[in-house]
């Protein structure tokens, strides 16, 4: 059983752990902007195993055309 000061430390991790992820803090700010800047749609994975990273990847959704210019480039230029 659990004592009342060990639940509330796992439970104020667990909220800044969620917070974290929210936040997008689990990317770099610079590894956004790149994502950004090629439009990249596809899946970034991180596996996290004992508090380390495991393994790492993508799964590319595609890219979009340079063509294609419009709110993703506003929006990558302002970053």
């Amino acid at each position: 059983m659990m004592s009342q000061p060990d639940n509330f430390n796992e439970e104020r991790y667990f909220g800044e752990f969620r917070r974290k992820v929210k936040a997008a803090e689990v990317l770099s700010a610079s590894m956004e902007r790149l994502l950004l800047s090629l439009r990249f749609t596809g899946k970034v994975s991180v596996v996290m195993q004992n508090g380390r990273v495991l393994k790492s990847g993508y799964e590319e959704g595609y890219f979009r055309q340079r063509d294609s210019a419009g709110v993703d480039d506003e929006a990558a230029q302002n970053l």
